[in-house]
């Protein structure tokens, strides 16, 4: 799948060698992207109800930073672990299934290039790939409301606390405390404008338990 202009770096750490020297050369962030993940991050750290126009706003927000995020990738201007990171952050935050397949590529860079927290990340945007399309999750890392409670999407009972170590995600055993703790903390949003792949799930599953 081709996703922008986005090239493999050799790394975090260049070495240069030359009359028998390693040269150790660290590339620096860009900037830029490090104040999209701020702004985004700032939009959710009071996060507005899901229906409501501060909600809207948000969401068109998120657009326009991924919008932006794209035409740097384009630029060739994402160098650092940390930029495919913070990239991979905001398009995490996308409503498509590209987006999010994007997201996790990018997640999946910045681990490879040696930064710790984009394995979890990766974990988490291959999650809500799998998610968005109405199938299992491999790791998981998704919760979603069914209009009683919050709970953990339904998850691939293959995949062991072990590979999910490896990517830094907790135990299952755990994830479903989580999930029972976003219950008691969080309130139920409307459930009447609810995306397809979550209609059919919460039908899935009321009629398994019927």
């Amino acid at each position: 799948m081709q996703i922008g202009n986005l090239k493999r770096k050799s790394g975090r750490f260049g070495m240069n060698g030359k009359h028998g020297k390693m040269i150790l050369t660290i590339k620096a962030m860009n900037s830029e992207l490090s104040s999209l993940l701020e702004a985004d991050q700032q939009d959710r750290a009071d996060h507005p109800p899901y229906g409501t126009d501060a909600y809207w706003e948000l969401r068109q927000r998120d657009r326009e930073r991924r919008q932006r995020v794209q035409e740097l990738i384009k630029a060739d201007q994402l160098h650092a672990p940390e930029d495919y990171y913070h990239a991979a952050m905001i398009f995490q935050h996308g409503e498509a299934v590209e987006e999010i397949w994007q997201a996790y590529q990018l997640a999946r860079q910045s681990a490879d290039l040696g930064h710790r927290p984009g394995r979890w990340l990766a974990a988490a945007a291959y999650d809500r790939w799998l998610m968005y399309q109405g199938r299992l999750q491999k790791y998981g890392t998704q919760f979603v409301p069914d209009g009683r409670r919050y709970r953990l999407w339904d998850v691939e009972p293959a995949t062991t606390d072990e590979q999910r170590a490896e990517w830094d995600v907790p135990s299952l055993a755990e994830q479903l405390q989580r999930a029972e703790a976003l219950t008691r903390r969080e309130p139920m949003p409307p459930m009447e404008d609810t995306p397809d792949w979550l209609k059919a799930a919460l039908k899935r599953w009321s009629d398994a338990s019927s």
